[in-house]
């Protein structure tokens, strides 16, 4: 019991260590038009995306023919952040903690191959999509409040995957969490760009590897 306490008082302080020192090297002093905006913001983003698995030889993507192996494509997606509080509570001035709430559509690189389609009817090789859908909620650190430039993180986050086509066990929804960072600058007023990297680890429930990284831009409003 001793040792758990011990242990868990060092990780209690370790992360403070690291949000004292956030807050020191990337606080920002809070102009005057910051003070008036809420810190809500919708964004959309997109970019470029990667299995860390291909999904080839199974019976729906190919018929075991291992002929739909690639593994990267494109991600477009939105969602919105809500502020919770601008310094942590009063403990890190210029670190804010957001709740994001976001939908992504993925369309990784699919191949003609044959299909369960073309087995039975005697058809030519057709192009068997290979898609993803994530629904995820995610607490995000925003650093240097009150400035044009604001670094973020996503310590850890839950997300919610719809693939398809379904696994050869026709199982087709999955959870995970994912951990991601980035950054956004003013463009004018509550218009912002950012850049957004991500890593999503699933628990691969469907019997297939779920597992999956995204690299791309953003634009977002603030409301």
């Amino acid at each position: 019991m001793q040792v758990l306490k011990r242990s868990r008082n060092i990780r209690m302080r370790a992360v403070a260590v690291v949000l004292v020192a956030a807050s020191a090297f990337c606080g920002g002093t809070a102009s005057a038009e910051d003070t008036t905006t809420t810190g809500n913001r919708v964004f959309f983003r997109g970019g470029y995306g990667q299995m860390l698995s291909d999904r080839a030889g199974e019976l729906i993507t190919d018929v075991y023919s291992k002929g739909n192996n690639a593994t990267g494509g494109y991600h477009i997606g939105g969602g919105a952040d809500f502020m919770l509080t601008k310094d942590l509570w009063g403990m890190f001035p210029g670190v804010a903690l957001v709740g994001e709430i976001g939908l992504e559509f993925k369309r990784w690189s699919s191949s003609s191959v044959t299909n369960l389609d073309t087995v039975f009817n005697g058809g030519l090789p057709a192009k068997t999509q290979m898609t993803m859908f994530t629904a995820s909620v995610a607490p995000k650190l925003k650093f240097r409040q009150g400035t044009d430039f604001q670094p973020w993180l996503i310590p850890a986050g839950l997300d919610f995957h719809v693939i398809s086509p379904t696994s050869s066990q026709t199982n087709y929804l999955d959870i995970g969490v994912q951990f991601g960072g980035g950054a956004e600058f003013r463009v004018w007023k509550e218009l912002w760009l950012g850049l957004d990297s991500r890593f999503h680890l699933a628990s691969n429930q469907t019997n297939t590897v779920n597992n999956y990284w995204t690299a791309g831009i953003y634009g977002a409003i603030g409301f």
